[in-house]
């Protein structure tokens, strides 16, 4: 084969242009049969489903994620500037009573909401100008993860049925990520709260409902609001690595890290507490990089986002906003 045949071969496949051997509208096609086989409104499935698009450039989006990996030295002053540290605390001020009220229903601590609200979407100002129904459909198409996405499209479907939002304003990351708090529909259908209390989760435009889907999803996911995440640390160069990790099983107790030689990053003894809680050894960026030992609040952030980094933002600006 001509190399020049190869090289628009790759890239047709590169862009899923060969993804799926159906057209587009053959695709959607199926996909309103499918949406209607599973009980959703027929109306609906068909004025959705009318005048979808194919997004190219979510495809490439998705297969053009970044490959070089910051360190925590590197990231966490990107992803957690001065500026969003000033922010936060002026927002935090600025909503406090609302955030106290759920925060306190929820038994999530507000400065939490608030952190998790600057990281996902810089305090709702960049939430995606992709029509959701659109990126969906696409990524779907695209066949890569075609299942995951497929049932996030029904899930989308599911909450226009309810008539939480309508479908223009229905509008989100290439992904699918919807709102202030960028929730994929299917935790959209799990996690989303009224915290206005007009009927409607509306996670795009209403700061109440953003602040108790949030704090409802940690709420559901294990947060336990009498203690922190976690906090940075040092430990001794003979300390066995083997013992990082999330694992259940490598849990320890404060005390017992005291014991293996682990202190506060200053240097100062782990705190005693009169119920001792269990902690997690981690090194994201291996034993010369930051070490921090986490509390399960940590390992719920991470339900959120399955990123050691990700949590570790919503961590240290959630710390910015109260020290």
């Amino acid at each position: 084969m001509k190399r020049w045949l190869v090289g628009i071969l790759s890239a047709a496949v590169s862009m899923g242009v060969m993804a799926n051997e159906k057209s587009f509208e053959e695709y959607v096609a199926d996909l309103k049969q499918e949406a209607i086989a599973q009980g959703i409104d027929t109306a609906l499935v068909n004025r959705a489903l009318a005048d979808v698009e194919h997004r190219p450039r979510a495809v490439v989006a998705d297969r053009n994620q970044p490959e070089r990996r910051l360190t925590l030295d590197e990231y966490i002053p990107r992803a957690v500037p001065q500026w969003k540290v000033d922010q936060a605390k002026a927002l935090y001020k600025e909503h406090y009573s609302e955030l106290k009220r759920i925060g306190d229903e929820y038994g999530v601590q507000p400065r939490f909401i608030v952190a998790l609200w600057g990281v996902e979407s810089n305090f709702g100002k960049f939430t995606g100008n992709y029509k959701v129904v659109d990126a969906l459909a696409t990524m779907a198409y695209d066949g890569r993860r075609e299942a995951f996405f497929k049932k996030e499209l029904m899930a989308a479907l599911q909450i226009l049925e309810q008539g939480h939002i309508e479908l223009d304003d229905m509008k989100g990351s290439w992904a699918g990520a919807m709102g202030q708090c960028q929730f994929m529909p299917s935790s959209f259908l799990a996690f989303a709260a009224d915290g206005s209390g007009d009927g409607k989760k509306d996670i795009w435009n209403s700061k109440p409902d953003v602040f108790a889907s949030t704090a409802n999803y940690l709420s559901q996911s294990g947060w336990d609001d009498s203690f922190t995440w976690g906090r940075q640390v040092q430990v001794p160069g003979s300390l066995d690595e083997s013992l990082q990790g999330r694992e259940a099983e490598k849990g320890k107790y404060l005390q017992e890290w005291s014991k293996l030689g682990v202190t506060r990053y200053d240097g100062t003894p782990l705190p005693k507490l009169d119920e001792d809680i269990k902690a997690w050894l981690i090194m994201p960026d291996d034993h010369n990089g930051r070490v921090y030992l986490v509390y399960n609040n940590y390992n719920v952030l991470m339900k959120w986002n399955r990123s050691y980094y990700f949590a570790l933002a919503v961590s240290h600006l959630a710390d910015r906003i109260i020290f």
